[in-house]
């Protein structure tokens, strides 16, 4: 699919000129009075994107400008998530970190993704914003910062940004802006208050709300971090279940097929993608697959990484399985993943040469 995609879909905003061209054409399009939703991803650098367009739009006049996050899924488009953002009547969208793909969110609303995984296609009519072919490439809440800045002042929100960039890039990304936020609020505060933020759809009970929460009540992430505030309570709590499932997740050994390393593991918390990033480094070879059968009923839900010279989104998209539900083979080129039920897990497990006995039972 990837390889047959038209250019200008991979590349619809080279540089941060056309997207701020491409934003404001969009901006101001819309009527500061309808309603303007914006559906978000629930991981750090997604909730952090949401929380600066909300405070953003507010500023620049927006009278309902509503965020939503998604399920536990966090794929807008389940039927479930597009009835989350269809409950709230939307009159234009915005979707952030979340892709994008041919197939509409909501039909005849006009939408603006905002992104920097690999584009799938536009809706009809859509905008497409994207940092996939820049270099270096920037996280979606950097970028939504940056495009927000063109409509309002956002100077006192780059500490919600850089939480976003310290969580999909690091400390050592090489922007003007999180160089800037680690002088100005210390190094030690943003990271601290990354975790948190991340604690909040990692643990069991999967709450992104409270973190976008715990953002909007804070000035900075000193303020975040010391407070007594409920919502920085339910943070704590749900670092602490993560840091426990981790340990025992830590404890899989993983098992070899070909080109992959599988490792198995059943948690309430989405510990995978951490764990999938653990023995990436130690296996730098390898494609490695972490597998929480314990996330869904009856359902495996993985994260894939892979070396910088390897494309696991290729590699995964390759794989044809029978129809039916979930997905997979979506994101960036070396973190990917998927959800699918448990029948067409052990299909994609076998065809990924792997024997019965490592496949999963309902």
């Amino acid at each position: 699919m990837s390889r047959l995609m038209p250019h200008a879909v991979l590349d619809p905003t080279p540089t941060l000129d056309a997207a701020r061209n491409a934003f404001n054409a969009f901006v101001d399009s819309l009527s500061r009075d309808a309603r303007t939703v914006a559906l978000h991803d629930s991981d750090a650098d997604g909730v952090t994107a949401g929380v600066v367009w909300q405070r953003a739009f507010e500023r620049a006049g927006f009278a309902q400008a509503v965020r939503v996050t998604p399920d536990r899924e966090r794929n807008a488009w389940t039927k479930a998530n597009k009835e989350r953002v269809r409950a709230r009547a939307p009159q234009s969208l915005f979707v952030l970190d979340l892709g994008s793909q041919l197939e509409p969110i909501i039909e005849n609303v006009p939408t603006c993704f905002i992104d920097h995984h690999r584009p799938e296609g536009v809706p009809p009519n859509a905008t497409l914003i994207s940092a996939y072919t820049w270099q270096p490439i920037p996280n979606t809440s950097l970028l939504v910062w940056k495009l927000c800045a063109t409509i309002t002042d956002t100077s006192d929100l780059d500490w919600i940004a850089a939480i976003g960039t310290l969580s999909d890039l690091g400390e050592n990304a090489p922007f003007e802006m999180l160089a800037a936020a680690k002088g100005k609020y210390r190094i030690r505060y943003l990271k601290e208050a990354t975790v948190l933020i991340n604690a909040a759809r990692r643990g069991g009970t999967y709450d992104p709300e409270a973190a976008a929460r715990a953002l909007l009540q804070h000035t900075d992430p000193r303020a975040l971090v010391n407070s007594d505030a409920d919502e920085v309570k339910q943070l704590r709590f749900a670092r602490e279940e993560v840091k426990a499932a981790m340990n025992e997740a830590k404890k899989a050994a993983p098992v070899f097929a070909g080109r992959v390393a599988l490792l198995r593991m059943s948690s309430p918390c989405q510990i995978h993608p951490l764990i999938a990033q653990i023995w990436r480094t130690r296996l730098p070879r390898y494609i490695v697959i972490a597998a929480n059968e314990g996330y869904f009923p009856n359902r495996a839900n993985f994260s894939a990484r892979s070396a910088a010279n390897v494309s696991v989104l290729e590699f995964l998209r390759e794989i044809e399985l029978q129809e039916g539900e979930g997905y997979h083979g979506h994101g960036h080129d070396q973190a990917s993943g998927g959800s699918l039920p448990i029948e067409r897990w052990n299909e994609l497990l076998a065809k990924l040469g792997f024997s019965s006995e490592v496949f999963a039972v309902k």
